[in-house]
């Protein structure tokens, strides 16, 4: 969905049209979808999306900020934290908190433009531009406290992140100690003092085509991490754009989206639960 002019423009998909009375028997059906149909058309990932509930937080720093939270069918469970694409904390970001819920995870899914969602890529742009760096720090590492904490988690906590959220994802796992990262073609320029803080396992996947996240970055990464000793780093590379995991872009490649995705949660499975 982004490149180094932009993220593109989601897809013109035909609305699904549901009654009220029909709306329960959908809701129930929601779940068994695959997850790329339910992300592809706004009714189906608005109708996952109210399977969440929106909790609240006060930060470290004294912010006050909301977040998305799925829940799964369990008493404890492990934890993923969510970071949205460029275009906010929107119902797509949702629905796949509620598939990870699905899957028997604590998923929340956190909002680091309080609150504005962007409908084209000027206006993604312009509120990814906003983003204090210092602020959005604040925020995820209070997350993250917070899902280590809660009375419904492990302890266990991990961070997934697509694109703008790609490369907070692995911020906020060098601002504090997670125990499983995954990156979707975010930016990781980052130095082996950049690193020294890591603690957990890295998962990337990155695409070919893509010419802002590119192999040069990634080729950096990977020998930034080897330098700060830093040994658990899996990089997948795809035969595809950027974007290529997001149903709504006109980048997106099925087989792809759902190998990456595979990957990620056989990767969660293996060093959180």
């Amino acid at each position: 969905m982004c490149d180094i002019k932009g993220c593109g423009n989601h897809r013109k998909l035909p609305p699904i049209r549901i009654s009220s009375s029909d709306r329960r028997l959908f809701l129930k059906g929601l779940a068994s979808l695959p997850l790329a149909t339910v992300l592809a058309y706004p009714e189906l990932a608005r109708a996952a999306a109210d399977g969440t509930q929106t909790v609240m937080l006060t930060t470290h720093g004294g912010r006050d900020v909301s977040a998305t939270l799925a829940m799964p069918d369990a008493d404890k469970a492990p934890a993923i934290l969510l970071v949205h694409e460029w275009w906010g904390l929107n119902d797509q970001i949702r629905a796949v908190a509620v598939e990870l819920a699905n899957l028997g995870y604590l998923a929340l899914a956190v909002d680091l433009y309080g609150g504005e969602v962007a409908d084209s890529p000027d206006g993604a742009r312009a509120l990814m531009q906003k983003v204090d760096p210092t602020v959005a720090t604040d925020i995820l590492v209070s997350w993250v406290d917070y899902l280590k904490k809660s009375p419904a988690s492990t302890g266990k906590v991990g961070t997934v992140g697509w694109c703008f959220g790609g490369g907070w994802s692995l911020n906020a796992s060098l601002a504090t100690p997670v125990d499983a990262t995954v990156i979707y073609y975010g930016n990781v320029k980052k130095t082996d003092t950049d690193l020294a803080s890591l603690q957990g396992p890295v998962l990337g996947h990155f695409a070919i085509r893509d010419g802002w996240i590119n192999q040069d970055m990634v080729s950096g990464f990977e020998s930034a991490m080897q330098s700060a000793g830093k040994s658990e780093l899996t990089v997948h590379w795809y035969e595809a754009d950027h974007a290529f995991a997001n149903p709504t872009s006109a980048r997106y490649d099925a087989d792809d989206a759902a190998l990456s995705w595979e990957r990620t949660v056989e990767f969660f499975r293996q060093n959180l639960g």
